[in-house]
Parts: C-alpha cells; sequence; structure tokens
C-alpha cells in the first residue's frame, strides 16, 4: 500500500471538520490473549444534552501485518473521514480491527460486529442514535459487508464500498492453508445477493478504474449481481482513479465522488 495513505487526508474537505470533538482509543473489545481493541469516536462540537445524531463506522481494508495492525485508525484518512462526519452532523467511528489474514477472516467479522455493538449500546454517552447508521468499507474490508447483507439488519440504514473486495472465491489459492468454501461464499458479497430481489439497505459503490483487473471484476460482478436482484445501487466509478483515489488522487473526479458519497450518506442515515 501507499505510504501516502498512511499519512495525508483525503482530497475533500467540509467546513468545520477542525472542530471535532474526538475521544481516541476507547477500547471496544478485549481478546482472550489479553489484546486490547480500540476505537476513536468523532462528535459534532457541543451536543446537546439527550441529542443522538446517526453514525457513520469505517471498517479498514487489510490483512494489516501483525506489527501495524493496531496502527490503522490513526491513519490519515480515517482521521480525516470520522471529522468529516462531525462536521456534518454525524458521528464518525473509526477502529482497528485486527485483520490478519483471509484464513481467519472470522476473527476480524467477529470484531467488527463487537465496535458495532458497543457504539450502539454507548448510544447516551456518544449522542448517537443507534438504529441509524451506515456501514462504509474499504479495499480488503469489502467482504465485511456480507453479515448486512444476509441478515438486512434494520439499524444499517446503508452501505458504502469503497475499491472493495466483493468476491473472496476467485481467491481461494492465494490464502494461506485454504479456507474451507462455506467460509468463502458466506464473506463474499457477490454471493450473498441471492433470489430474486433484494430488499435491504441502499448501496454506494465506488471503484477505481486503473485498480487491479482482478479486484475490478469482483466489483463489476457485484454491481452486476445487485442489478439483477433489483437492489438499491448508486456506482461510482473514477475513469483514471487508483486504489486508494480518495487520498492519492487530488482531482476533481475524486472530489465529486466523496461529496456524492457524503450527500448519498446524509440522505440515507
Amino acid at each position: 500500500m501507499d505510504k501516502d495513505m498512511f499519512i495525508k487526508p483525503v482530497v475533500y474537505a467540509v467546513p468545520g471538520m477542525e472542530d471535532a470533538e474526538v475521544r481516541r482509543d476507547v477500547v471496544y473489545r478485549s481478546l482472550e490473549d489479553g489484546t486490547e481493541l480500540t476505537m476513536d469516536v468523532y462528535l459534532p462540537p457541543g451536543p446537546a444534552a439527550g441529542e443522538r445524531r446517526p453514525g457513520v463506522v469505517f471498517v479498514h481494508g487489510g490483512p494489516i501485518p501483525e506489527d501495524k495492525w493496531h496502527l490503522v485508525k490513526n491513519w490519515g484518512l480515517f482521521n480525516a473521514y470520522g471529522r468529516m462526519m462531525a462536521a456534518s452532523g454525524m458521528v464518525g467511528v473509526a477502529f482497528n480491527n485486527r485483520f490478519l489474514g483471509l484464513d481467519r477472516i472470522a476473527d476480524p467479522a467477529a470484531n467488527i460486529a463487537a465496535a458495532i455493538a458497543f457504539v450502539r449500546g454507548q448510544a447516551d454517552a456518544l449522542h448517537l442514535d443507534p438504529d441509524r447508521l451506515c456501514v462504509w468499507v474499504f479495499s480488503g474490508g469489502g467482504p465485511f459487508l456480507s453479515p448486512f447483507l444476509t441478515g438486512k439488519p434494520a439499524w444499517a440504514r446503508c452501505l458504502v464500498a469503497y475499491y472493495a473486495l466483493f468476491d473472496l472465491r476467485p481467491m481461494r489459492e492465494w490464502i494461506p492453508g485454504g479456507a474451507p468454501d462455506e467460509l468463502l461464499e458466506r464473506f463474499s458479497p457477490v454471493a450473498c445477493l441471492a433470489g430474486e430481489s433484494f430488499e435491504g439497505p441502499p448501496i454506494l459503490v465506488a471503484r477505481a478504474g486503473l485498480d487491479q483487473p482482478w479486484l475490478n471484476a469482483t466489483t463489476d460482478a457485484f454491481v452486476a449481481r445487485a442489478l439483477a436482484v433489483n437492489a438499491t445501487i448508486d456506482v461510482l466509478n473514477h475513469p483514471r482513479g487508483q486504489h486508494g483515489f480518495d487520498v492519492l488522487d487530488d482531482d476533481d473526479r475524486s472530489r465529486e465522488i466523496l461529496a456524492r458519497t457524503l450527500d448519498f450518506v446524509k440522505a440515507h442515515v
């Protein structure tokens, strides 16, 4: 991954981002080995007593090396996204997921569920409306959309995916030690759009035109399947965008995609 992804903010900003109230290093889960998983929560400044705001939960990609996973929520893009949500009247949540390998994908999936359960359970303290959330995934975090496509929880008002991986099944041979077919299917969003119609949350997909062809093939398959089941889906393509265009490509199309995504989220939560 480009080192700029670690330090640079996204290429779009809204007024008031510097005024966000940030609660850092909140422990949301303790693992059996004693490891503490933490999150940063970004709130609009000066919330009134009893005030509830919709929220956006950011799910990072991966896998992430063992010596780096605990740093992800501190990356420039997540700091910028969290502040952007707060400045837009929402609560932003970025968290470390300990996503170490596709062969252990059920573990980070459980962490994501724990992070969401934590913020919903702390709704009063976080001035959060627990029934108005968006889940926004990036890159290798794409497979973690699957539980929201199959379970369709009422609180998940919309889903966003940026340059995401939507099908694990073609990657079977790349996974160390392999993985059961059932697991690959369960965490392949393409496979989760089963049946003849989909009545789950609205979905926005942002595609990087210059991304790896194999990755974009999974995106294209997901979009085609979503249309086949008549899902509510918006697709934003950046023809000259790199993987990570929201940080790496400071151009009009990147900013347009970010602005339209923000409008999409605000409209649905």
